[in-house]
């Protein structure tokens, strides 16, 4: 307990000046081996819309029912009607595209070659969050249930579900798990390989993922919400990820320890 103190003392600190404007919801990093929370802060147990962290279960349940292949096939090309949000979107995605510029049509294609009923078997099958893929009346559920509909997810579920990864806990293949490590691989921070998936919607932006060195893992979640001081043109899911990883050094120092 001590410890866990020090840590909150030594970064959560930091944390709270980093985020002047948009406001901190949770921030929480726990041990990817034994559970244990070493990082805790604000409320982590109301469920929100994942939003494009989703992607990282879209990228399990494609790649272990051969939807997906590797890191560029398959390459689909953008059709007139797609979701096209970002100009970065209107142009053809592999797997690797899709999960950097967080493409929402590619997500929406490997989703719908599932069909409803794997994709909710596999939502059962990962306990993801409230498991509501029923979507609403304007979403339609299996495409879009993720972004501000139906599927809610908490930062202490989204920990168990990362967990269950990175221990291969899930149910589907040694290639589901490999190919979908090496589409979130972000960057090494320090001595920690970071990988992680941004998600933003509804004004809530997340940052979830891993950090590993050596055989230590932890896993992370952090979830903020944007304000009317926050620039227009910064998605929130940016603000959670780059404002975290400030913080993530110095969190994970005292956390190994």
């Amino acid at each position: 307990m001590a410890r866990t103190r020090s840590v909150l003392a030594a970064c959560l600190a930091f944390l709270s000046m980093a985020c002047a404007h948009a406001a901190d919801i949770c921030t929480i990093v726990a041990d990817a081996s034994t559970g244990r929370i070493a990082v805790q802060r604000g409320d982590c147990r109301t469920r929100v819309t994942p939003a494009s962290t989703f992607k990282i279960a879209i990228a399990l349940m494609g790649y272990d029912a051969a939807v997906l292949k590797d890191e560029h096939h398959p390459e689909l090309p953008f059709r007139e009607g797609y979701p096209d949000w970002r100009d970065s979107w209107k142009q053809p995605a592999d797997p690797a595209r899709w999960m950097r510029e967080s493409v929402v049509w590619y997500s929406q294609q490997v989703t719908t070659a599932l069909g409803m009923a794997r994709f909710r078997d596999y939502v059962e099958r990962f306990g993801y969050g409230n498991r509501d893929v029923s979507g609403d009346a304007d979403h339609d559920g299996l495409t879009l249930s993720w972004i501000g509909s139906s599927l809610k997810i908490s930062p202490f579920e989204q920990l168990s579900f990362l967990r269950r990864i990175v221990n291969r806990q899930l149910g589907v293949s040694p290639h589901a798990y490999d190919m979908t490590a090496r589409l979130v691989a972000y960057k090494r921070i320090g001595a920690w390989d970071v990988s992680g998936k941004t998600g933003a919607s509804s004004g809530y932006g997340w940052y979830v993922g891993w950090a590993a060195q050596g055989p230590r893992t932890f896993v992370f979640a952090h979830l903020l919400r944007k304000d009317a001081s926050d620039p227009d043109d910064i998605p929130a899911s940016f603000l959670a990820r780059d404002r975290f990883l400030e913080a993530l050094p110095e969190m994970l120092a005292q956390a190994a320890r």
